[in-house]
């Protein structure tokens, strides 16, 4: 049951994803979620950020974020990044997901998508029939609301490595 949370995969970092393996692979779309994915939450693009886009572009990456959040926060991050957005995405809805890969002209085979939260950002992706990663929150402070969510999800990750242990 707690399988349909489980992520396709659960990275340390958005910035230790290997994004060349991934274009080799076929991949052409990354959706990224902002807060705690890319930068701690509210904080505008960084350095680090700002260089992933331009190494995206570089390797040839249709770029698009999904926000929950309202639009002068994920406009305010996206100054320095110049993408695809989408805010208010009301993730785990899937519409805004489809949207995305519709923005960026990409489809569920060739699109992945990552984020830190289980409860929207994966299983969002994962309703929607979309390849995802799941990377560990970036910064502990968080909304009271998050936090209570995060105390589910490591109910959730300890099954989650459990049962990756026992594949290998």
């Amino acid at each position: 049951m707690l399988n349909r949370f489980f992520p396709e995969n659960y990275m340390v970092s958005t910035y230790a994803v290997p994004f060349e393996k991934l274009y080799e692979e076929g991949y052409r779309g990354v959706i990224f979620d902002i807060d705690n994915t890319l930068v701690p939450h509210g904080a505008p693009a960084d350095e680090r950020a700002k260089k992933l886009f331009v190494r995206l572009r570089e390797i040839g990456f249709q770029t698009c974020l999904i926000s929950n959040n309202k639009e002068p926060r994920v406009k305010m991050f996206n100054e320095e990044i110049q993408t695809q957005y989408i805010y208010n995405a009301h993730k785990p809805s899937t519409k805004n997901y489809i949207k995305a890969m519709e923005m960026m002209n990409t489809n569920l085979d060739n699109t992945i998508f990552i984020g830190d939260q289980l409860f929207t950002d994966v299983w969002g992706a994962k309703r929607a029939g979309m390849h995802n990663i799941l990377v560990k929150p970036m910064n502990p402070k968080e909304e009271i609301q998050i936090v209570l969510k995060r105390y589910l999800e490591k109910i959730v990750l300890h099954f989650y490595l459990k049962e990756r242990k026992k594949g290998q």
